[in-house]
């Protein structure tokens, strides 16, 4: 060996003695960093729950959406799939949280003469009359959720003198088109038969 390489062996031998990590001695900072990080993280969590809690009181006026009638008459149309929330319509990120209508779950979706049946295990059940739906349309997102075009259902509907528009997403998206032609289809019967009246 020449003692150039020696020398560069000597060295790199050094160099890697060196790469050792430094022992943690300051404990203390450590640890209060990490409370000051949990208590910060929970600090955001109880905002964010007041905030759900305070847009709940504002939206007090509307009224617990109905349940479902007794005999509600032959089914239609069945889905089951997710619902994503309901929004003030026209306005997809002013999320409604009254009545947990803003929470959401897996969705068993029928629609019957009577109306729309939401049944929604882990959540509240919810039912639109059918003299109360106003129509449906495939579109992309609603308050916290956004997919490709045409990936949700929008269902909007009035209650308590308010439109308002509900998200759902089914197993199979392929069928969300032939449930906006029933609905619709039933709006434009019932809208027909007010009129004649």
């Amino acid at each position: 060996m020449t003692p150039a390489t020696l020398f560069a062996a000597s060295l790199a031998a050094g160099l890697a003695a060196d790469k050792k990590s430094a022992e943690v001695t300051d404990w203390a900072g450590r640890i209060g960093w990490l409370v000051g990080l949990a208590l910060f993280v929970a600090l955001v969590y109880w905002l964010m729950r007041e905030g759900w809690k305070w847009r709940g009181a504002l939206q007090g006026d509307l009224p617990e959406p109905p349940a479902a009638p007794a005999e509600p008459g032959e089914t239609r149309l069945a889905m089951t799939g997710r619902y994503h929330g309901s929004t003030t319509a026209g306005q997809w990120l002013d999320r409604i949280v009254a009545h947990g209508l803003g929470v959401r779950s897996r969705a068993e979706l029928t629609l019957t003469d009577a109306g729309l049946d939401v049944v929604r295990p882990g959540a509240r059940d919810f039912f639109v009359p059918a003299g109360r739906l106003r129509g449906a349309r495939l579109d992309k997102g609603i308050a916290g959720k956004v997919l490709t075009e045409g990936g949700l259902l929008v269902v909007t509907w009035e209650h308590g003198g308010k439109l308002i528009d509900s998200g759902f997403r089914s197993d199979r998206a392929a069928e969300h088109a032939e449930w906006v032609r029933a609905l619709n289809s039933m709006t434009e019967t019932s809208t027909t038969e007010g009129a004649e009246r």
